[in-house]
């Protein structure tokens, strides 16, 4: 079936066509049958179909069964774009099954604060990696003839008033950072739809924004899908409509239908406007009508998710080769958690899932249980601690399964600290004063201090890992997979070391960005601050050597070429990370900024070649357009943020000085160093420095004096100034 769109909209009334601009429901778009224009379905999903089909009373009733798949936490540690599109593939095929048109996901949205209580869904701190895993998802489930929606754009960095608060960020901020991903995203994997954010920027809703949803979205970045809005996210249906959002979601019961119709009656809004947000409705719909209805198997996709979650698993700490776990005999597994995981987060992602299994489901016969503390994570038993850490003394080996409790992080609110529930703090401090070999394995969507870090043996982490958690739990603690995850984001110390720690999050109406560029490792490397662990961390039950490092340049970019050698006994995978650290320059940069990674499988004394380009826009800023600065970069390429293995300088022409404008309080140092310095002014001011000599507060002085002020020291006028640079009035 194929819609006829242009004949079509030449039939619709306008009444239909406002129609078809809101949802008939939670879930479906209004049909016009008289057409031929079906009704369909969109359906949460970043990490597993939540499809309401049920109704009862009027209202969706539950969800169908369905396969949930490691959090974007978890999936973007595995810093694996092959494993973001296996996920894509496989929920477009159960979406395709259950005649899914679009699937609201992946949520992309930059992790400003470990706070936010959705961070378990988003997948990092870093732009460049977000970007290229939510490619590779997004082509993976859209390859099946199956939509999906990035989300959520823009600038939902919190749960706390994110139906009110206004961003209050710069544009270099924007551009840079909590943009770029979706950019990315928008330019190689073409997504049908984009959902808005609920949130202002600079006080103007994501969802009336035509700067953000047009002029950026449209016009530079070559946009061609749809814009619907997050649920309730609409505040002026006319002027959403204006600025570039075709579908409101859900169903406004035919309110705003009305407020539209009215608008174009009055010449508020033109019919032409009306007529593109159509076209581009009905060419969405007609895209989801060409797929063919899928099948798959949910014990195979099951599977998945349990190979997945082991790629994805970041061994934190492994003292004294902790792991892995050798024989099952007087090993001890602690913690509800060993039973039942923490597998998922809270709120609109939550799966029906298929088959959920705990550690101890699938752990060898001769592991022994204790829970240790109450059920449900939160509360101290003294029985049960004094039975665990008697029964810990004895054992040969202990794993304690912590993490937080879904009431600690969920959409909806954000958490109030980086803490563990006490309880689950004493009981690892417990055991590990008597048990040299403890292990801690933690399900948690986001980071957690650890004040028994130095006492533990082992750390891994296996974030909110998806269904089959349990399993991969156990085939990385009996060395059947080995660990090859790397943090996505930082785990700072403390929560006060944290870049937003004094505007997260904000005031009632507004949350200022005061950090600017500096989320993430980006902040931790400039303040050059210990952190708990680093920005691309993650360890392997074997090792890695790197050598032979060169970089070339390539058109207005560069490629970095490398060997690595598995030097160990292990079959394992390595993240190769290069990182780029610019030239000093006026303009505050980062240290160094992710900029490339490739992760590269290697047998036990295998060697291979890693071949990674970089992009123009690798070694950019964002000033009014994206500029190149000249002078010398240093590429750095390591197994983290803070273990860089080897190092090489790359020097680049730019694109010419930043373009300045002369001003009064232009600075004689600002037009030095512009292309603005004429040779008249230069010569004047290297005579007047020679006079002064190297006094460093008479030069400092003068080279800081905005040139208004000159004339109170030299013999000549501003006026005079102006038109040696050739500049005239009071410019």
């Amino acid at each position: 079936m194929r819609l006829d769109v242009e004949k079509m909209l030449g039939e619709l009334t306008v009444e239909e066509k406002a129609g078809l601009c809101s949802g008939a429901d939670t879930w479906f778009t209004k049909a016009v049958e008289r057409l031929g224009i079906p009704a369909v379905m969109v359906s949460d999903g970043p990490h597993g179909l939540r499809t309401q089909k049920e109704k009862r009373d009027g209202q969706y009733v539950g969800s169908v069964e369905a396969i949930c798949f490691p959090s974007g936490a978890a999936l973007a540690s595995s810093f694996d774009r092959s494993v973001t599109e296996r996920v894509g593939d496989d929920l477009g095929q159960e979406a395709s099954s259950e005649g899914v048109h679009t699937v609201l996901g992946p949520a992309i949205n930059i992790k400003r604060s470990p706070l936010c209580g959705r961070n378990f869904e988003y997948l990092s701190e870093d732009p460049y990696l977000a970007g290229e895993l939510a490619s590779s998802y997004v082509q993976g489930v859209q390859k099946h003839q199956v939509g999906v929606s990035v989300k959520h754009f823009a600038g939902n960095n919190q749960e706390t008033r994110r139906m009110s608060i206004s961003d209050v960020v710069d544009e270099r901020t924007l551009r840079e950072i909590y943009l770029s991903a979706f950019e990315k995203v928008v330019r190689t994997a073409k997504p049908w739809t984009l959902m808005c954010s609920y949130n202002r920027i600079n006080g103007t809703y994501s969802s009336e924004n035509s700067w953000l949803l047009t002029d950026v979205l449209r016009k530079e970045w070559g946009f061609d899908g749809i814009v619907m809005s997050d649920w309730g996210a609409v505040d002026d249906r006319v002027e959403s409509l204006k600025a570039g959002l075709e579908l409101e979601m859900p169903s406004s019961r035919g309110v705003t239908d009305k407020e539209i119709v009215q608008a174009v009656s009055e010449g508020k809004l033109p019919m032409s406007v009306l007529d593109e947000a159509v076209r581009r409705l009905l060419v969405w719909i007609d895209k989801g009508l060409q797929r063919r209805t899928e099948s798959y198997d949910k014990d195979e996709h099951h599977q998945d998710a349990r190979e997945i979650a082991a790629s994805c698993a970041v061994l934190l700490q492994n003292e004294h080769h902790a792991l892995p776990l050798t024989g099952d005999r007087g090993v001890l597994f602690v913690g509800p958690f060993a039973r039942t995981p923490r597998y998922q987060g809270g709120g609109s992602s939550h799966i029906n899932s298929h088959l959920v299994t705990g550690a101890m489901d699938v752990c060898p016969d001769g592991v022994r249980y204790l829970p240790g503390i109450q059920d449900n994570g939160q509360k101290r038993s003294p029985k049960r601690l004094k039975e665990a850490v008697e029964a810990a003394a004895k054992a040969r080996a202990v794993v304690i399964f912590a993490g937080l409790p879904e009431s600690m992080e969920s959409e909806g609110y954000d958490r109030s600290s980086l803490d563990l529930p006490d309880c689950q703090n004493e009981l690892i401090d417990r055991i590990a004063t008597v048990q040299k070999r403890s292990i801690v394995v933690l399900y948690n969507g986001s980071p957690v201090t650890m004040p028994w870090k130095d006492k533990v043996s082992a750390i891994l982490e296996m974030y909110l890992g998806g269904e089959a958690v349990g399993e991969a739990t156990v085939d990385l603690l009996f060395g059947l997979e080995n660990p090859s995850g790397k943090l996505a984001e930082t785990f700072p110390l403390r929560l006060e070391d944290t870049p937003s720690f004094l505007s997260f999050p904000g005031g009632h109406l507004e949350v200022a960005y005061q950090e600017g560029v500096f989320v993430g490792y980006r902040w931790y490397d400039a303040r050059k601050m210990e952190v708990l662990f680093p920005f691309g961390h993650g360890l392997s039950y074997t090792s890695f050597a790197y050598h032979d490092l060169e970089v070339e340049k390539e058109g207005d970019g560069a490629v970095v070429r490398l060997r690595v050698k598995n030097t160990g006994r292990r079959q394992g995978s390595e993240v190769v990370q290069v990182y780029v650290a610019p030239p000093a320059s006026l303009v505050p940069r980062p240290v160094k900024e992710l900029k490339g990674f490739s992760k590269v499988e290697l047998k036990p004394g295998e060697e291979k070649e890693v071949s990674i380009s970089l992009d123009f826009r690798a070694f950019a800023y964002w000033d009014g357009k994206w500029r190149v600065t000249k002078g010398a970069y240093r590429i750095l390429v390591g197994s983290s943020s803070r273990d860089i293995r080897l190092c090489s300088d790359l020097s680049l022409d730019g694109d010419g000085p930043v373009s300045l404008v002369v001003g009064r309080t232009t600075t004689v140092r600002d037009v030095l160093e512009s292309d603005e310095a004429v040779p008249a002014f230069r010569g004047m001011m290297e005579q007047v420095l020679k006079m002064v000599g190297n006094e460093p507060m008479f030069r400092e002085t003068l080279l800081g004096s905005p040139l208004h002020s000159l004339q109170s020291f030299l013999p000549v006028s501003y006026q005079q100034i102006l038109a040696m640079l050739g500049r005239s009035g009071d410019a």
